[in-house]
């Protein structure tokens, strides 16, 4: 019995040494692809704001950073995204349940004094549909987002224009510097 018992041990904890390699591994890769994903946009948007000002910033959120999105979930063969609580588009940036809980969490760390761009969970989960690696990376405001996602009053007129005709359900607005605006959501089948 004692044998059965051991033996039940050593293989549970190779399996658990096991999932927490593949965890690493999977935990090194949703970094670098969130990271590419913040670079890709983060680059643009300067650019853009430099070149035509927030008007081209709203372009940018638009159109690149859902085709940026795509482009690396196929390279990376991982559903990657950007949610938020307060999603512009809904369509594209709406929280699941596990996405909400971590959101959440990051927005009372942040309230406890951690910093926004230090944030992300990484887990192994089962769920209905199977088993899945789930990465989030917290995306900080920062003082380029205000002009789009700052104080509703601050923000300038035409820009205000058209975030209403591209995105009539936005929510994405009243932010102030170093809070969390949302996060780099990816999502693997195991």
């Amino acid at each position: 019995m004692h044998g059965r018992i051991g033996a039940g041990l050593v293989f549970f904890f190779l399996i658990n040494a096991a999932q927490a390699q593949d965890l690493a591994a999977l935990t090194t890769e949703a970094r670098a692809a969130a990271a590419s994903l913040a670079q890709q946009l983060g680059g643009a948007l300067k650019k853009e704001l430099a070149e035509k000002g927030p008007m081209g910033a709203v372009q940018v959120c638009k159109s690149l950073a859902p085709t940026i999105a795509g482009e690396l979930s196929a390279k990376h063969g991982m559903k990657l995204t950007r949610v938020s609580l307060r999603p512009r588009n809904p369509m594209l940036g709406l929280a699941d349940a596990w996405e909400q809980e971590q959101l959440l969490s990051f927005d009372a760390k942040v309230r406890a004094g951690e910093k926004a761009e230090t944030l992300e969970q990484a887990v192994i989960v089962d769920e209905p549909a199977g088993r899945f690696f789930r990465y989030m990376k917290a995306l900080p405001v920062q003082p380029l987002c205000l002009t789009c996602h700052g104080d509703a009053q601050a923000i300038p007129a035409e820009v205000k224009e058209q975030l209403s005709k591209d995105y009539p359900a936005d929510r994405a607005v009243g932010y102030s510097a170093g809070q969390v605006r949302g996060a780099i959501t990816i999502k693997k089948a195991l």
